[in-house]
C-alpha cells in the first residue's frame, strides 16, 4: 500500500490554486443577495515571530466554512491581510538600525509564505497592508472626515514619560511602573495631543448592540466599557475657614443619590485643576510629594482594588448640601481625572474603596441604607411595619433616637461593603424610604434648591488618537500661525511617511517626525504661508478600524471601495478571531463604521453582524512553587514524574499556558507541517474541541489525525465500482450506503454550524465502515471526497483527480442526503435489572414491548442478574431499555 505522500500533493494543489485564481471573487451579479456571504478573519500583525500553530486556528474554521459555502452556491468574499503599522516595528528599528518597511516586508512575505502552506482559500488579489500609501491614503482621507465633523480636536492630556529613553510610551510598554525597554520609572505627561471624539457615538454604541449576533459575553464587556449610567451631579460648596460655603465648588457625579448624608469626606484625582488651590500652606509640602508619586503609576495600577488606599489631606474642607457637614477634602490616586468630574463624595459605609480609605486614615463611616432584613429587626421580623416604625420615629427627634439607641446593629454598625437595596436611613426627613424611592426624591431636591440636577455618566472616554512615533499613518493636518490648524486638501493624499534613516525620540516627547525640518516645514494649503505639519502618527487601531471595506475594492485609486461593491458586500456576515479584540478594536471599528453610515458612505449601521471568538491553542510551560512562570530550554523529567529544572534542581511544575516566545513553548506550524502535512494540521486543530472553547496542544493527537488521513488515503485505493446507489443494494454497500447518509447529514448541519470536531468524528465512522468492504460505489465515494475537501483540501483534490476529473473540486455542488437511508431499521436495547445495564440486544424500530420484555428476559446478563429473585415488575421503554425490577 502506497503511504499518502503530502509532500507532493500539498505543494502541487497550493501552485494549481494560484496559478488559476481558483478563490478570486467578484461582484458577480447573477448571485441574488442572499447568496452573497462576506466571511473575515481579524488580520495579523506580521511580527517577526510568525505564526504559531495557534494562529491558524480561526483561519481554518473561515475557511472550511467558505469552502463549504462555494460548494452551496454562495458568491464568497474571504480576503486577507496585514495590520502592519506600530510599536514593535519601530522599536526593533531603534535597536537594529533596519528600517521598518523593510522588517515589516519580510515579515509579510513570511507571514504570506506560512498561510499559503496550510491551504486557505483566500482572494489573494485582494490583499491589503495598513503601512502602503495607497491603503493609508484612505485612513488618512477618513479621517479628514472625522476632523470636518467636528470628532478630533487637540487637548493637553498625559501620557507615559521615560526620562531615560526620552520618549513617551503606550500602556503597554510600562511594567510596574517602569519601562519595559530600560527599566527606568516612568512618570506622567501631559502634551498636545489629538483625540476623537468617540463619545458624541456612546448612545448608539450601546443601543445598536441589541442587533448583533455576538456572544453576550462580548456584548456584556462593550456595555461595561461604554458604562453608562444614570444619576445626579451634585455641587459640594468649598467651606470658608469659618465653616460656612464659599462660591467655590466641586462638582461629583453619583448613582446612589440616597446616600449623599453618608458622604463624610471628599476625594480628588492628584490632577484635578482644583489641587493648588485646595491645598493649604501647611499641607503643600505633603500635597505635592503625593502628586508627584501619583505621576509614576500608571491608570491600572491606581485603581487595583487590591492595592493598599494611600492619600493625603488637602488642609481644606467642603459642604455637604444635604446636611450643612463640614468634611474634609482628601487627595487619592484611586479616583481618576478621567471618570466623571475627577471628584467623588466618598460614602464609606456603603463603598468598598471609601470603607478601605476611611478605615486608614480614621475617617467617619455613617450608615445611611439599612437591608430590608435589617428594617424588619425593627419589628419582630415584619418589613412592613418595621419601615412603618421607621418612618414613624423619623418625624419625631426623641423616638427617633430611641429607636437608634434600641438597635445599634441597624443604625450604627458600619456596612463593609456596597448596601443592597433597603431602606433610608440617618437622612433627615429621607429615612424610611425605601432606596428606589429615595434616589428619585432626592434627585428632584437636589433639582429644585439648585444643588444639583439629574445627569447621564459614561466610563467611555474619548479616543486619544495620537502617537508620538514614526511608524505610523502621518495625520494630513498642518499648523499655521495665521490659519491655525489647517487639513491638507483630499488631493493631495496620501501624505507620505518620510523615508529617513534614523527612529530615534526628539527627547521632548513628540514623534521622531518632529526632528525632520525638510519634512515638518511646508506651505499652508489656505493662505501658501509657512506652517509646519503636524508630527503626531495615528495609532495601530486606524488601520484596522476599516480594513474590511478596503478589502471590498482594494485597487481603487478614487475612493475607498466604490458605492457598488460596499451594497453588494456589506455587512460582514461572519468574523472570526481572537477575544482579546473583544472591546477596543471591535468598538473604534463600530464608531468609525458609524461616522461613515452617517456621511451616506455605507449603507448598514454595523460593520459585523455575527462574530464568534475561536479558544485559545494553549501549550505546555513551567512554573515554580510561587506560581512564576518560567521559560527554560533544560529540564528533567525524572522517573517518579517530577520535572525539575537541570540547571539549579529546583523542582517545577508542568502547567498549561498561552504560547509565549519568552515561555518557550510556542510550536511552529512550518515544523509540522513538514512532518505530517498541512492538512493533518488544520482536521487536527478543529477536532481538538468545540470552535469557541481554549485547547492544549497535543503533538499525539495530531499523530491520530494523520493517520486518519493516511486511512482516507489507502481507502482511495480501493475498487471504484460504477453502480446505482438509490435501489437494492448488496448487504455490505447497503450498510456502507446508510453510514454515508447520516455522514452526509452530520457534517452538513455541523459545518454549517461551525462545529468542526463533531463532523470530523463522523467523517471517521464513514471511513471506518469503508475499510470494511473490498470496493466503494463511485457515487458514495465521490460525494464523501466532496466532504472530506472542505476540512482537508489537498487530500480532497488530489482524490478527485483520481476519480478522473481534470477541474478543482472547490465549485463541485455538495452532496445532498436522502432522509430515508439516515433512520436506522434496527436500535440497541439496554438491559437493566434494578437499573443497573447488565446486557444489551439489538432489535428493530418499535418492536412490541412484550417481544422486548420476553427477549431481554432471556440474555444472558438478565438470567445471571435475576436468579433466584423474583420479578416484581419491568418497565419498557420502547426503543431505548427494559429495566427488571427484582427482590
Amino acid at each position: 500500500m502506497a503511504k499518502y505522500p503530502f509532500e507532493t500533493i500539498e505543494p502541487k494543489w497550493q501552485a494549481y490554486w494560484e496559478k488559476n485564481k481558483t478563490f478570486k471573487v467578484t461582484e458577480d451579479m447573477k448571485f441574488e443577495p442572499s447568496k452573497r456571504t462576506y466571511v473575515l478573519d481579524m488580520f495579523p500583525y506580521p511580527s517577526a515571530q510568525g505564526l504559531h500553530v495557534g494562529h491558524p486556528e480561526g483561519y481554518t474554521a473561515t475557511d472550511i466554512y467558505c469552502r463549504y459555502l462555494r460548494m452551496n452556491g454562495y458568491n464568497v468574499l474571504h480576503p486577507m491581510g496585514y495590520d502592519a503599522f506600530g510599536l514593535p516595528a519601530e522599536n526593533y528599528a531603534i535597536k537594529t538600525g533596519t528600517h521598518p518597511a523593510a522588517t515589516t516586508n519580510a515579515n509579510i512575505e513570511h507571514f504570506t509564505q506560512q498561510i499559503k502552506a496550510l491551504g486557505f482559500s483566500y482572494d489573494w488579489d485582494r490583499c491589503v497592508s495598513t503601512c502602503t500609501p495607497d491603503y493609508y491614503h484612505w485612513t488618512q482621507w477618513i479621517f479628514l472626515q472625522l476632523y470636518k465633523k467636528g470628532l478630533a480636536y487637540e487637548a493637553e492630556t498625559p501620557i507615559n514619560w521615560c526620562p531615560s529613553c526620552l520618549t513617551g510610551l503606550a500602556n503597554e510598554e510600562v511594567k510596574e511602573g517602569r519601562c519595559d525597554r530600560c527599566g527606568a520609572a516612568v512618570s506622567r505627561k501631559t502634551i498636545r495631543q489629538w483625540i476623537l471624539r468617540i463619545t458624541a457615538y456612546a448612545d448608539r454604541l450601546l443601543e445598536d448592540l441589541d442587533s448583533l449576533d455576538w456572544p453576550e459575553s462580548v456584548k456584556l464587556m462593550q456595555k461595561n466599557w461604554i458604562g453608562k449610567s444614570e444619576g445626579a451631579e451634585v455641587s459640594f460648596k468649598i467651606a470658608a475657614p469659618d465653616g460656612s460655603a464659599t462660591e467655590d465648588e466641586l462638582l461629583v457625579y453619583t448613582t446612589r443619590a440616597d446616600t449623599l448624608h453618608g458622604a463624610t469626606y471628599m476625594v480628588i484625582a492628584p490632577e484635578h485643576t482644583l489641587v493648588s488651590r485646595l491645598t493649604t500652606a501647611a499641607q503643600k509640602a505633603a500635597v505635592d510629594a503625593y502628586v508627584d508619586a501619583a505621576a509614576k503609576k500608571s491608570d491600572l495600577e491606581r485603581t487595583d482594588l487590591a492595592k493598599d488606599k494611600t492619600g493625603v489631606f488637602t488642609g481644606s474642607y467642603a459642604v455637604n448640601p444635604v446636611n450643612g457637614d463640614k468634611i474634609p477634602i482628601w487627595i487619592s490616586d484611586y479616583i481618576l481625572i478621567s471618570y466623571g468630574t475627577g471628584a467623588i463624595m466618598a460614602v464609606p459605609a456603603h463603598d468598598e474603596r471609601d470603607w478601605a480609605f476611611a478605615r486608614k486614615f480614621d475617617l467617619p463611616i455613617r450608615k445611611v441604607v439599612a437591608s430590608k432584613e435589617e428594617i424588619a429587626s425593627l419589628a419582630d421580623g415584619n418589613e412592613a411595619e418595621g419601615a412603618c416604625r421607621l418612618t414613624r420615629a423619623a418625624a419625631d427627634a426623641a423616638a427617633y433616637e430611641a429607636l437608634v439607641k434600641a438597635h445599634p446593629d441597624v443604625f450604627n454598625t458600619a456596612a463593609e461593603c456596597t448596601a443592597a437595596d433597603g431602606y433610608t436611613i440617618n437622612s433627615g426627613t429621607f429615612t424610611g424610604m425605601p432606596t428606589a424611592r429615595t434616589i428619585p426624591a432626592m434627585i428632584e431636591w437636589l433639582t429644585r434648591d439648585g444643588i444639583g440636577k439629574k445627569a447621564v455618566n459614561y466610563k467611555l472616554r474619548d479616543w486619544v488618537f495620537s502617537r508620538q512615533r514614526y511608524w505610523g499613518e502621518p495625520m494630513p493636518l498642518v499648523h499655521c500661525q495665521k490659519c491655525g490648524c489647517v487639513p491638507l486638501d483630499e488631493k493631495d493624499l496620501p501624505l507620505l511617511l518620510p523615508d529617513v534613516k534614523t527612529y530615534q525620540p526628539t527627547g521632548t516627547g513628540e514623534s521622531p517626525l518632529a526632528g525632520i525640518d525638510e519634512w515638518v516645514n511646508c506651505t499652508c494649503p489656505k493662505c501658501g504661508g509657512k506652517a509646519k505639519r503636524e508630527t503626531n502618527t495615528m495609532p495601530q487601531w486606524a488601520g484596522s478600524c476599516w480594513y474590511y471595506l478596503r478589502y471590498l475594492d482594494p485597487h481603487n485609486t478614487k475612493e475607498f471601495a466604490s458605492q457598488d461593491a460596499v451594497k453588494y458586500w456589506m455587512p460582514v456576515d461572519l468574523y472570526v478571531g481572537g477575544a482579546e479584540h473583544a472591546v477596543l478594536h471591535l468598538l473604534y471599528a463600530r464608531f468609525w463604521h458609524k461616522v461613515l453610515y452617517d456621511l451616506g458612505l455605507v449603507q448598514t449601521k454595523e460593520p459585523f453582524q455575527r462574530l464568534v471568538n475561536q479558544g485559545m491553542i494553549t501549550s505546555f510551560a513551567f512554573q515554580r512553587k510561587n506560581k512564576t512562570l518560567v521559560a527554560t530550554d533544560a529540564v528533567t523529567e525524572t522517573e517518579s514524574g517530577v520535572f525539575v529544572e537541570t540547571a539549579t534542581g529546583e523542582k517545577l511544575e508542568r502547567v498549561i499556558a498561552k504560547m509565549s516566545k519568552s515561555l518557550k513553548n510556542v510550536v511552529n506550524p512550518d515544523d509540522v507541517i513538514k512532518e505530517y502535512g498541512a492538512d493533518s494540521v488544520r482536521m487536527y486543530e478543529m477536532f481538538m474541541g468545540p470552535l469557541e472553547v481554549s485547547k492544549p496542544w497535543n503533538t499525539q493527537g495530531l499523530i491520530g489525525i494523520n493517520r486518519f488521513l493516511e486511512k482516507i488515503w489507502a481507502v482511495s485505493e480501493k475498487s471504484i465500482v460504477d453502480i446505482p446507489v438509490d435501489g437494492e443494494l448488496d448487504k455490505e454497500f447497503t450498510a456502507l450506503r446508510k453510514t454515508f447518509h447520516k455522514t452526509v447529514k452530520k457534517v452538513t448541519e455541523d459545518t454549517a454550524a461551525l462545529n468542526f470536531n463533531t463532523a470530523i468524528s463522523q467523517m471517521m465512522i464513514f471511513i471506518n465502515e469503508a475499510a470494511k468492504i473490498e470496493s466503494l460505489p463511485r457515487a458514495i465515494w465521490s460525494d464523501f471526497v466532496k466532504l472530506l475537501s472542505v476540512y482537508a483540501p489537498h487530500i480532497g483534490e488530489e482524490l478527485w483527480e483520481k476519480l478522473g476529473h481534470d477541474t478543482t473540486i472547490a465549485y463541485e455542488p455538495w452532496p445532498v442526503y436522502n432522509e430515508a437511508f439516515c433512520t436506522d431499521d434496527t436500535c440497541t436495547i439496554v438491559v437493566q435489572v434494578n437499573g443497573k445495564k447488565r446486557d444489551e440486544f439489538s432489535a428493530a424500530i418499535d418492536t412490541d414491548k412484550a417481544v422486548l420484555e420476553k427477549t431481554a428476559m432471556e440474555t444472558d446478563g438478565a438470567k445471571r442478574f435475576t436468579e433466584g429473585k423474583v420479578p416484581v415488575k419491568v418497565i419498557v421503554v420502547p426503543n431505548k431499555l427494559v429495566n427488571i425490577v427484582v427482590k
